[in-house]
């Protein structure tokens, strides 16, 4: 009779099990057992040397750790302009990119022929800060003096490259077709080992500051920092309206003893703008509530602020990260 029992027992379980399993499968709790389906979002940044490409490990680390639809590969790029192509070209899922690079594809200017709008923004991430700097014993005592001298001026087509171009250009200078100087169109790895070798005068760059780049060449070598200031800095707001003045605290690098004036444009995290709207509102809900844990990985995560999200931009806010904002209480243009 046990037996007979025991019997009856084993087959209602393996029935009972079948049974589940064509009702999905689902556990106690409801789930599924199949593992969730990530989608695989590439994430261009910048160079090695540069703020973008060891910024964007962090936030794609932070992502793929709490948002567990998604597997987010960092990608190094020539940043900014290079960056919204790759968007346009669906080569890319996301990008960072100076606000005023953007603000140049949507309307079709400066290095794009054409509107583009296959882009949205997610939100502001940081202040890009135009960073040039010389030698503490040359010459070059302000930037009119880079006249006739080899400047790093960042990759062609970079947002560096177009920033610095419009800078000089408030100063009396030009160096297309090197007319005033010769550029040097460098990333910013390769600029600062022309530097330490000699080989360059001077050099630009759009960085975080302090930029561990920078701090590197302090340590080797005895710098001193470019101004924008005067008549020469309301000429670039006016005809380059997106910069805004900034000052570098004194003490930022190495031997500086004195706050530096100059400007910053903002970087911006961009998507495709046919990427899923609650893919997007995940991401950036993670990314400015986990600035913490993005910090742990690169120091750049503390400016991250909610509070200046949308400040500088210019371009249509993706509706998965307007969703979030909105529930913030952030208007939304």
């Amino acid at each position: 009779m046990f037996k007979k029992r025991m019997v009856w027992v084993v087959l209602f379980v393996f029935v009972l099990t079948a049974v589940l399993a064509g009702c999905g499968g689902k556990t106690e709790t409801g789930k599924t057992n199949e593992p969730v389906k990530k989608a695989e979002l590439l994430f261009a940044t910048g160079g090695t040397a540069g703020t973008y490409y060891p910024l964007g490990g962090a936030i794609a680390k932070v992502w793929n750790d709490n948002v567990p639809t998604v597997n987010v590969t960092v990608q190094a790029s020539g940043a900014s302009v290079e960056n919204i192509r790759l968007l346009d070209k669906k080569e890319a899922d996301l990008a960072l990119a100076m606000n005023n690079i953007a603000d140049d594809a949507f309307k079709g200017t400066g290095s794009f022929t054409t509107p583009l709008n296959t882009f949205k923004a997610i939100g502001v991430v940081y202040p890009e800060v135009m960073q040039g700097f010389v030698s503490a014993d040359s010459n070059i005592q302000s930037i009119s003096d880079l006249r006739g001298k080899k400047v790093a001026v960042g990759p062609t087509g970079s947002g560096t490259a177009i920033t610095t171009r419009a800078i000089v250009n408030a100063f009396g200078l030009d160096f297309v077709d090197r007319k005033d100087f010769e550029p040097q169109y460098l990333t910013f790895a390769d600029a600062v080992d022309r530097f330490k070798d000699g080989q360059i005068d001077a050099a630009w760059n759009a960085l975080a500051a302090p930029a561990a780049a920078i701090q590197d060449v302090s340590t080797a070598k005895n710098i001193r920092f470019l101004e924008v200031t005067g008549a020469e800095l309301e000429k670039l707001m006016k005809e380059f309206p997106l910069v805004a003045p900034f000052e570098i605290p004194a003490g930022t690098y190495k031997g500086q003893d004195k706050p530096v004036k100059t400007v910053a444009l903002q970087a911006v995290l961009y998507v495709r703008a046919d990427m899923d709207d609650e893919t997007v509102y995940q991401l950036t809900k993670t990314m400015y509530e986990k600035k913490a844990d993005i910090a742990k990985g690169h120091d750049r995560g503390n400016s991250i602020d909610l509070a200046t999200a949308l400040a500088g931009v210019t371009t249509p806010v993706h509706p998965g990260a307007a969703k979030y904002f909105r529930e913030k209480g952030i208007q939304v243009p």
